[in-house]
């Protein structure tokens, strides 16, 4: 070998002992990845796991500070089961864990933007944040503010203070003009039956709160009723107005009175009744006549408040019932 091709052997293998000797294990950073077992969170309490794994173990604890953004709000849209990931010594990996809080608002798909603070000291072999969708099972599908869980006419726009109906304004919803005989005709519940006292008149106001103050009842004849000073019909509330005696029950809860001038007298052979404003001005009407069969029972709207008026046993879900004053037709309250 001559004394060049030494040199070049020598300066070889110098320059290999450089590499490996500033290579050292020392200098290596300990590599990173982020990963996450889903893409969304239902707002429904639905959960989502954010794991930081190391390719080693570590021989230290490891605290990894969690930065979050997005539209989503910690602790009102999703909670969190650590504000940082810790990588205890001896493992490869720490999580956290995230969790939907349910809410009654709109609010559409919001975002969660985590990322990683202080991984200067790893080697990141993935990406460093995760977007995670916050779902909102919320939904008001006729738009009008109430949300459907909540709107009994999910598919009408109505009120808020109506529960998410329209409001249906003061109506009548079921008539007793021919009470049956005997006691299966008490429709008052006095404990007898009387063909005039037993008739009643079962009003419903859905909104807004009426004064029925001065309003007054009368028939194709004369002057039948006068609702007393202080008669406030609040939203979606009843008043039954029976011919007289002594009513007796819970009638739902509604409101009850009986007729001021004596009786209702609603003719079994026809009869228009009237009910007006203390100015004189047209409310209600009720025409007897086209439902004058003698039915020995109320005729009711079915469905109740925005059905036709038929006779009230001739329905299923009257169970046989000849009346139900101051209740819906299945005899349960309003």
């Amino acid at each position: 070998m001559n004394s060049t091709t030494k040199l070049k052997t020598l300066f070889g293998l110098l320059c290999i002992g450089l590499i490996i000797g500033s290579c050292t294990t020392d200098d290596i950073k300990p590599a990173l990845s982020l990963s996450s077992d889903g893409t969304s969170l239902s707002e429904n309490n639905g959960s989502l796991t954010v794991t930081a794994t190391l390719n080693a173990e570590s021989p230290n604890s490891v605290s990894i500070p969690i930065n979050l953004s997005g539209a989503a709000t910690i602790n009102t849209d999703y909670s969190i089961s650590t504000s940082e990931i810790i990588i205890n010594a001896g493992n490869t990996s720490g999580s956290v864990t995230f969790t939907g809080i349910q809410d009654m608002e709109i609010e559409g798909t919001e975002i969660i933007e985590l990322s990683l603070g202080n991984v200067n000291e790893f080697l990141v072999l993935t990406v460093s944040s995760i977007t995670i969708e916050v779902l909102d099972d919320d939904s008001d599908s006729d738009n009008d503010g109430v949300l459907d869980a909540n709107d009994e006419c999910p598919d009408e726009a109505g009120e808020i203070e109506n529960n998410g109906c329209p409001f249906l304004g003061f109506l009548i919803n079921e008539v007793n003009y021919d009470p049956e005989s005997g006691l299966a005709g008490d429709a008052n519940g006095d404990g007898t039956r009387d063909p005039n006292e037993d008739e009643f008149i079962e009003f419903f106001n859905s909104g807004p709160e009426l004064d029925l103050s001065g309003y007054t009842v009368s028939d194709a004849d004369q002057l039948r009723h006068t609702f007393p000073s202080g008669t406030i019909l609040p939203v979606n509330s009843v008043l039954v107005l029976f011919g007289g005696g002594n009513p007796t029950g819970n009638f739902g809860g509604a409101l009850v009175q009986t007729a001021s001038e004596g009786l209702l007298n609603m003719s079994n052979a026809g009869d228009f009744m009237t009910i007006a404003d203390p100015s004189g001005n047209v409310v209600l009407t009720f025409d007897i006549e086209p439902l004058s069969n003698n039915p020995n029972e109320s005729y009711t709207r079915n469905p109740d408040l925005t059905g036709d008026f038929v006779q009230h046993a001739s329905v299923d879900e009257a169970n046989g019932a000849l009346f139900s004053p101051g209740t819906k037709l299945d005899g349960s309250d309003f």
